[in-house]
């Protein structure tokens, strides 16, 4: 078994923890314990002393002890160790193996990681937090609210889905409510989306949604359409001198112009993270209190309740009309996605100019 030192991400830190790992925490509890665990030391080194030292023979010869195994066998636990930072070596950091001579290691501090990073955040305050959650968003649950007009797997009535369709014309007034509640939500929905963009197509800074959203397409994108889509990013957006040129921190600046070399799924999500709480903090409170969210507001619908009767019911249920085919509705937004690109393309400044030169 080959274990890599530079290993992909494969969102496993959103996955809960291996069960194994349990066990293996359990064991250098054990190597940690003053009597019957590994014997350390001190070693010196120039002018300061470094305490807790192991001899990676130590290690081994305690793990072939302790499991009654043989010493190929506990070198092998000893570098597994050594790859899921329990133990790190003293000399070279980038060898992740165990050697079985004097080699020094020492328990890394990312085994207390769970202790560290347990919330200290006292009990009511979480509490609170959770309370204005469920305030914030017990309308907007259907388990907990009625759909409005009507539930359409109860009343077999398609007026709630032609009401929330993506990119509907008048959305109803508990929609254009949840998009105040966060820059999320606000993205999140695509009539939202387009309603903020229009906000700020009037005051001339959509490069940093246009920015946010080739990011989010970077992702989740194919891996044959990459290659190209980061160039475009960075001619676009990241190039000195770029039409839509997005105002970030250099430092971000230049870890994302790097990473695009070699380009990945993630390669701009610092960058994006970066314009996201840019747009959070400043332009999407901005949008709230504009003309453009309050007119929206105005013209929002406010549906009423259907109340059907057991033969409207069952007149529902035997004129179901047959819903839209994803793929012909994958197909009117890639359409859209086309007409909005090109409606929202930089204006080369130079061309425009020499138009008008030459009908001069």
């Amino acid at each position: 078994m080959t274990i890599r030192t530079t290993r992909p991400d494969r969102v496993q830190h959103f996955r809960p923890r291996m069960h194994c790992l349990k066990k293996v925490e359990a064991i250098v509890v054990e190597m940690q314990d003053q009597k019957g665990g590994v014997k350390g030391s001190e070693q010196k080194l120039n002018v300061t002393t470094i305490p807790h030292v192991l001899a990676g023979s130590d290690i081994i010869a305690w793990i072939a002890n302790k499991m009654k195994t043989t010493p190929e066998e506990a070198q092998a636990f000893g570098t597994m160790l050594v790859a899921y930072g329990y133990i790190y070596p003293l000399q070279n950091h980038k060898k992740l193996v165990m050697c079985n001579d004097t080699s020094l290691y020492r328990f890394q501090n990312i085994f207390y990681q769970q202790a560290i990073m347990r919330s200290k955040v006292k009990s009511s305050v979480s509490i609170g937090a959770l309370v204005k959650y469920i305030t914030t968003y017990k309308n907007h649950d259907p388990f907990l609210a009625p759909c409005l007009p009507s539930n359409p797997w109860q009343t077999d009535h398609d007026a709630y889905w032609s009401l929330n369709t993506r990119r509907v014309d008048l959305p109803t007034k508990m929609r254009v409510e949840r998009w105040s509640f966060s820059l999320f939500e606000l993205l999140s929905d695509l009539r939202g989306r387009d309603d903020f963009k229009i906000f700020l197509k009037k005051e001339f800074s959509g490069e940093n949604l246009a920015f946010w959203e080739a990011a989010e397409e970077l992702k989740l994108g194919t891996a044959s359409s990459m290659s190209t889509k980061a160039e475009t990013i960075f001619k676009t957006f990241l190039a000195p001198g770029a039409p839509r040129w997005i105002n970030i921190d250099g430092r971000t600046m230049g870890l994302t112009v790097k990473g695009l070399d070699h380009p990945h799924r993630y390669v701009l999500e610092a960058a994006q993270t970066h314009v996201f709480l840019l747009m959070k903090k400043d332009t999407f409170f901005r949008y709230l209190k504009s003309p453009v969210y309050k007119d929206i507001q105005k013209k929002a619908l406010n549906p009423e309740t259907h109340n059907f009767s057991p033969a409207q019911l069952e007149q529902n249920a035997n004129s179901r009309s047959p819903g839209i085919h994803p793929i012909i509705l994958w197909q009117q937004e890639e359409e859209e996605k086309a007409k909005a690109a090109a409606a929202s393309a930089p204006v080369d400044v130079k061309a425009v100019m020499s138009k008008i030169d030459r009908k001069k």
